[in-house]
């Protein structure tokens, strides 16, 4: 019989390859290298997550299907053929897909499912018909998983709101962001004038990350620069790549910012630029944590978001951190980058922010909700 504490662990994960998700789910993935058990990276074609180099406890499993849509077969043949100790996903049609697998393929094998994003925010962004059929979905799955992971409060509760999970099977863990990898890449020179060595200190770069999607609200950001570069100078630098492009484009010359502003699109090491920036502004409507906004802090910037449901005010105890701002407010949004501007938070805050966030810390967590590992130690936060 086969050793069933030696059985893999399995990481189903299937992500765009560029986001911030991906991020977090390579560093959770290159956490596990520690832990003393065998893992596998199941993923979909044409899907992330990109790791170039797994850890040696880390096998990559590609399944024999194309879209979340139509993964069942090939992860139940996954399930039947190498029988992992227990199985981990994110994303609700992979969630789903996992939950309906093990009932027909490993009744005993225990599921842990993660959901990212604000449940309540995201059903009130769609039509209702298709608002009503997730929920219903969700109220008639994620009960059935032995853990449910959120990666902040508020999506916890909406979890346990409006999906139905127990609260014993619900699990809050900070997403894995802070690493040693970060911190040696936001030493690198991210070789941009507004950025070098030998600027104008009189004239500083606030900087937005994210995709240039609806979502984002950049435009409030453009509108807040705008109100703040009549008081003072500086400039803004956004990175990213989005259908939104030419809407914000065309707000820059309404708003005649065009030279103070950068859109160089997508990098492969936003660290590096947010390590030089002197603020930086996180304006979601919605965000499940805000991965962005701790990787910011990590880097040493001072920040501001949004109050957007959920986690960003979380993220910076609300106020205590840095300022929070009601969504949309181009106004508010102004006089906080100003405020940061003028008086910054002490490296001390910032370090105190993103304490939660320490990826070894939330890997043990992930592997605890499962009883693969002992929990980390509590903090306060």
């Amino acid at each position: 019989m086969r050793d069933r504490a030696r059985a893999p662990v399995a990481l189903f994960f299937a992500t765009s390859g560029h986001s911030g998700v991906d991020r977090v789910v390579a560093n959770l993935v290159r956490e596990f290298a520690d832990v003393d058990r065998p893992f596998d990276l199941v993923t979909i074609r044409g899907h992330g997550p990109y790791i170039d180099e797994l850890p040696d406890n880390v096998r990559h499993v590609p399944l024999r299907a194309a879209h979340r849509n139509t993964v069942l077969p090939a992860l139940i043949a996954y399930l039947l053929r190498h029988r992992p100790r227990a199985l981990y996903t994110a994303s609700h049609r992979l969630n789903r897909a996992a939950l309906l697998a093990r009932a027909l393929a490993r009744p005993r094998m225990p599921v842990a499912i993660r959901m990212g994003m604000s449940l309540a925010a995201t059903l009130e962004s769609l039509p209702g018909r298709r608002a009503r059929r997730l929920q219903r979905s969700m109220q008639r799955w994620y009960p059935r998983a032995d853990a449910v992971i959120a990666p902040s409060a508020g999506v916890g509760e909406d979890l346990r709101r409006l999906a139905g999970v127990a609260q014993p099977h619900l699990h809050v863990i900070p997403n894995p962001i802070v690493t040693p990898a970060l911190l040696q890449q936001a030493t690198e020179d991210p070789d941009h004038p507004w950025l070098a060595d030998h600027r104008d200190p009189a004239i500083p770069v606030i900087l937005g990350v994210g995709s240039l999607e609806p979502r984002k609200d950049f435009a409030t950001l453009l509108r807040a620069f705008a109100r703040l570069r009549q008081q003072r100078p500086a400039r803004l630098i956004i990175l990213g790549e989005g259908r939104e492009r030419p809407a914000l484009e065309g707000l820059t010359r309404e708003l005649d910012i065009m030279d103070d502003l950068c859109l160089p699109g997508f990098q492969g090491n936003p660290y590096a630029w947010m390590a030089r920036a002197d603020a930086f502004a996180l304006t979601s409507r919605r965000e499940g944590s805000g991965a962005v906004l701790v990787e910011a802090l990590a880097c040493g910037t001072p920040a501001v978001t949004t109050d957007c449901p959920t986690g960003p005010a979380d993220i910076l105890g609300h106020g205590n951190y840095g300022p929070v701002v009601p969504m949309g407010d181009d106004a508010a949004l102004a006089d906080a980058l100003k405020q940061l501007l003028d008086s910054p938070p002490s490296a001390d805050t910032l370090r105190q922010a993103i304490t939660p966030f320490d990826a070894a810390r939330s890997a043990r967590a992930y592997l605890a909700a499962l009883e693969l590992a002992h929990p980390p130690a509590s903090t306060d936060h």
